[in-house]
């Protein structure tokens, strides 16, 4: 199996990782006997029958680096695509057994594995050390270059792009470079781009991602109808990904389509991402069950919190401003969230809650970068303007807690 299939995902989800089951953290078993749960797969399916056979090439020879790696990876996808972050758990056992025996891929899984939590430094850390056992290790450069990406740190991604053409790697490449020309707010080129890595696509995890991303940026240049089809394309392939039921989720919503969203997302309660964007669909149409979902959601938020987990504030702050009405801890949360992450979708609840809250110095950071990068998005741009025309406050002491 080519491995740059499920790496090149590394591209998007880093900034979409929140929407793993807050309720579910990350388990690490004891030892191989230890039943730790039964898994949400049909008897019989292809996930199943590959993750039983992955499973008995590491059980047959678990000193083997390769088949592990393979195995880790499986589980890190379906931790996304199931909103399930016990996945991640297990593959944190698989890779520890290495440890310090680390080979250049099991340092990139557990690089994944880190930046899953968020610990972008220690990720970076460990791909620079498995590049520096291999410096044509694309799997590397990739996930390298997402965390840059999310970072806003764009000529440092763009190196790892440039990498990944050396390396041949053409999916890769334009993956990498079409995302750092969107964000760079170049979306004509961005598309363009990403179009190109579609015609060359063999796998359909790559045409599921490609089209997902041509969505987002059809709808940022305001064109719905090509946004809807890329997105139903993406849907076609019938595959479980959760950033795709969100950003998905996320279009119906801004097009007022909030039925379509109840009847998407009315299997997915266990991810909390999801549930937040059902709960909000449910909202806006006066549905009972908004209720008891907000209630759900909060006691997860809670639940984390007491946990020390800070990895949701994104998620979070859009629960308190769509469905409680706080702008102001909104505000904060949006505010602490773009410090560490920096994609559109971060900039743009610090935007609509800073103009909730009628605090214009908590989006400058935000607007800094949509100015500087010219990026062009109408949603984005509408809020810029309205917070523009906010009385300047000079921040309190009050106002930071």
């Amino acid at each position: 199996m080519d491995r740059s299939r499920t790496w090149l995902r590394g591209i998007v989800l880093i900034g979409t990782l929140c929407m793993a089951d807050l309720q579910a953290t990350p388990f690490t078993p004891k030892d191989d006997s230890q039943v730790i749960g039964t898994l949400p797969f049909r008897a019989g399916d292809s996930q199943t029958r590959q993750l039983s056979s992955l499973r008995a090439a590491v059980t047959a020879n678990p000193s083997d680096p390769e088949a592990t790696v393979a195995l880790v990876q499986q589980y890190f996808d379906l931790a996304i695509a199931r909103g399930d972050p016990r996945f991640v758990g297990y593959a944190q056992a698989l890779v520890d057994r290495f440890a310090p025996r680390m080979t250049g891929s099991l340092l990139v899984a557990r690089g994944t594995l880190r930046q899953y939590r968020h610990d972008f430094a220690a990720a970076l850390d460990d791909y620079a050390a498995a590049l520096a056992l291999d410096a044509d290790l694309a799997s590397a450069h990739a996930w390298r270059g997402a965390i840059y990406l999310v970072q806003a740190r764009y000529d440092l991604a763009n190196s790892e792009c440039t990498a990944l053409k050396r390396l041949g790697r053409a999916v890769l490449y334009g993956g990498c470079a079409g995302m750092a020309l969107a964000y760079s707010g170049r979306l004509e080129q961005a598309y363009a781009t990403l179009r190109q890595s579609l015609s060359q696509s063999l796998y359909d995890e790559h045409r599921l991602w490609l089209h997902t991303r041509l969505g987002e940026i059809s709808a940022w240049q305001g064109q719905p109808k090509q946004a809807e089809q890329h997105y139903r394309r993406a849907l076609g392939f019938g595959q479980d990904d959760g950033y795709l039921l969100a950003a998905w989720s996320d279009f119906l919503l801004d097009q007022n389509r909030a039925p379509e969203v109840v009847t998407l997302l009315a299997s997915w309660e266990s991810s909390d991402g999801l549930l937040l964007r059902l709960t909000e669909a449910e909202f806006r149409l006066n549905l009972p069950s908004a209720t008891a979902h907000i209630q759900t959601l909060a006691g997860r938020f809670a639940a984390a919190k007491l946990r020390g987990d800070t990895t949701h504030r994104a998620e979070e702050a859009r629960f308190h401003l769509r469905l409680r009405g706080d702008a102001r801890q909104a505000a904060m949360l949006a505010a602490e969230n773009y410090r560490i992450q920096k994609e559109p979708r971060d900039a743009r609840i610090v935007l609509e809650a800073a103009l909730a809250a009628e605090r214009p110095e908590v989006a400058k950071e935000a607007r800094d970068w949509l100015h500087s990068n010219r990026f062009q998005d109408h949603h984005l741009n509408a809020l810029d303007v309205q917070i523009g025309k906010l009385p300047l406050v000079a921040q309190s002491a009050g106002n930071s807690q």
